[in-house]
């Protein structure tokens, strides 16, 4: 193998969710700054990141292999999260798929209608930002299958 090969292979290991990894976590947030602050701290506990920035983006990566779990900004203004929401539960491959969505604390009603369209779980952004390495445990582990 080349070692222009051996690059193109290494960049390809990065630009695509392997079907089998079961610590790939599809992160649904436009927000570079949060994103990055996410992907560092999850990158460091052995997940694979893989961001989606759009509508098409939620479902395209989504059926493209199943992440062990997916998270949601519910204040995200470029994404609609409760659309997100619906088209994970609509399809039968994802609906199963752990959801950590979190929002502003004082928004009850975002809170209430997450948790009726099937969240696993959701907080406040305060918690998720001091909590994320637990939460992502808690969700995970939850929805582990039986052995």
């Amino acid at each position: 193998m080349t070692t222009n090969s051996l690059q193109t292979d290494k960049t390809n290991q990065t630009d695509r969710i392997d079907p089998t990894d079961q610590k790939t976590i599809l992160v649904a947030v436009t927000d570079i700054f949060f994103y990055t602050k996410v992907r560092d701290a999850l990158m460091a506990k052995g997940y694979r990141i893989e961001r989606a920035r759009t509508q098409q983006d939620i479902a395209e990566k989504a059926s493209a292999a199943i992440p062990s779990a997916f998270f949601l900004d519910m204040n995200d203004e470029r994404l609609n999260a409760f659309q997100a929401l619906d088209t994970l539960k609509a399809d039968v491959r994802l609906k199963t798929i752990p959801i950590l969505a979190f929002a502003n604390h004082e928004e009850v009603d975002t809170f209430n209608r997450a948790r009726a369209l099937g969240v696993t779980k959701i907080v406040s952004r305060n918690e998720f930002s001091s909590r994320l390495k637990d939460l992502v445990e808690e969700v995970i582990s939850d929805h582990q299958p039986a052995k």
